[in-house]
């Protein structure tokens, strides 16, 4: 039985009543806004916020959202109002930073392997803090980008330090056959170069080793080089105002009682003791640790059928709304929004997507359910909507954020109207 703690927003507060978000219940908002339904925890993701505010309290630090996990407009306008930076890996990223919370524009940190010219002019006009460089042809363009322009650029390099990351191989990102980032024993000739062009300004050292990481000493080691790094920068003359950490820390998806503050507390005392004597600014970029155990991905059953010796349960969610279950095989709890008494079944759980690799849960055992019932996918605040299609043709889902005993709808149903109002024929 899912437990309420501070880390976990779903809760049924009674053996017989509905799975809740804080005081709001999942059947109600399905009754009023239709499955598939994402739904989000306000109050736990600025919980989750204030946990790294709180671990990271005696150094100067910027804690810098990391977009791409979950874009909603309304959940970036609630971090900027907590004094959240933004990390962002596109313009697109750029534009909805600047559309949720336009006086953020000086906290946002420019990542990604493929800035186009476009999108460098975008975030000059717009001023960000910092461009996150991960090539010497991108540091070559945003120089002539700045000089066209007329504003100065402030940049990191991205150094791969070829540390290695316990993780999903799509999602590790720290070694040097990784696309990502500057080999680290190049970056002192990069820096020295870009001094003598009046265009750049050397900001800071930046580094990310990938995603979903659940112990705290590779973020060290890798922390531990960068700040080598920067203190020897500081000796030649070049004294940078930043290092960047990046994201990556991970959640548990199995564990219901997952102890978040102990986990960032974990972090933050790795990297502290990895930046040595660095006395300027953290940047870290936390994405999938604030948001996605805010969010769950509610689904009516549609269907249960048997083939053989499985039995599927059919849902009106599928791969296109939640598909880290078929890219990556990833785990998520699956409750019912109101459980049904009787011994527990050995299950697949499938959408309705024409693909065998559409599934959320393989030989997964749950209560008894019907068509009709209701589903909650947990953990998926992150990487859930921000990648979900319209393969088959299918509307994206909505979107409710949940703030205590209130709920507003933060993105209607997509319809076949809205798919079909870009298209020529």
């Amino acid at each position: 039985m899912l437990r309420k703690t501070s880390s976990r927003p779903f809760h049924y507060p009674g053996p017989t009543s509905a799975l809740r978000c804080g005081k709001v219940s999942l059947e109600r908002l399905a009754r009023e806004h239709g499955t598939p339904l994402y739904v989000y925890s306000a109050d736990q993701i600025a919980e989750r916020f204030a946990l790294f505010e709180s671990a990271l309290a005696g150094r100067e630090h910027l804690i810098c959202y990391a977009v791409k996990a979950n874009s909603a407009l309304a959940i970036l306008k609630l971090l900027a109002s907590l004094g959240a930076g933004f990390d962002i890996v596109s313009g697109g990223e750029l534009e909805r930073v600047l559309k949720a919370a336009p006086e953020a524009a000086g906290r946002v940190v420019f990542s990604g392997v493929g800035k186009t010219a476009a999108e460098i002019d975008a975030a000059l006009r717009a001023n960000v803090l910092v461009f996150n460089v991960e090539s010497e042809a991108e540091l070559a363009l945003l120089a002539g980008r700045a000089r066209k322009i007329g504003k100065r650029a402030r940049f990191s390099l991205r150094m791969n330090p070829d540390v290695f990351a316990d993780t999903h191989p799509y999602i590790s990102t720290g070694m040097r056959e990784h696309k990502f980032g500057i080999d680290i024993r190049r970056a002192p000739e990069i820096y020295k170069r870009a001094a003598k062009n009046r265009w750049l300004e050397a900001h800071g050292a930046s580094v990310h080793i990938g995603s979903q990481i659940r112990s705290s000493e590779p973020f060290g080691a890798a922390i531990e080089r960068v700040s080598k790094l920067v203190s020897r920068l500081k000796r030649e003359g070049i004294a940078l105002k930043a290092i960047d950490a990046g994201g990556g820390l991970g959640i548990d998806y199995y564990d219901q009682a997952f102890d978040a503050a102990a986990k960032v507390n974990e972090y933050a005392q790795a990297l502290e003791a990895a930046l040595g004597d660095f006395d300027g600014q953290l940047l870290i970029e936390p994405g999938r640790f604030l948001v996605a155990q805010a969010g769950a991905l509610v689904t009516r059953v549609l269907y249960v059928k048997k083939n053989g010796k499985k039995t599927f349960v059919v849902t009106d969610a599928a791969m296109n709304d939640l598909i880290r279950p078929a890219l990556y095989q990833a785990h998520h709890e699956i409750v019912p929004v109101r459980s049904r008494s009787g011994k527990p079944r050995t299950v697949d759980v499938v959408g309705p997507v024409c693909e065998t690799g559409d599934f959320f849960a393989r030989d997964r055992k749950l209560r008894p359910l019907e068509a009709g019932d209701l589903l909650a996918l947990l953990d998926a605040g992150a990487y859930g909507m921000a990648q979900s299609s319209n393969y088959n043709s299918r509307p994206r889902a909505a979107e409710v954020l949940v703030e205590g005993a209130k709920a507003r709808l933060i993105r209607r149903r997509e319809t076949t109207a809205d798919q079909l109002a870009a298209e020529l024929y």
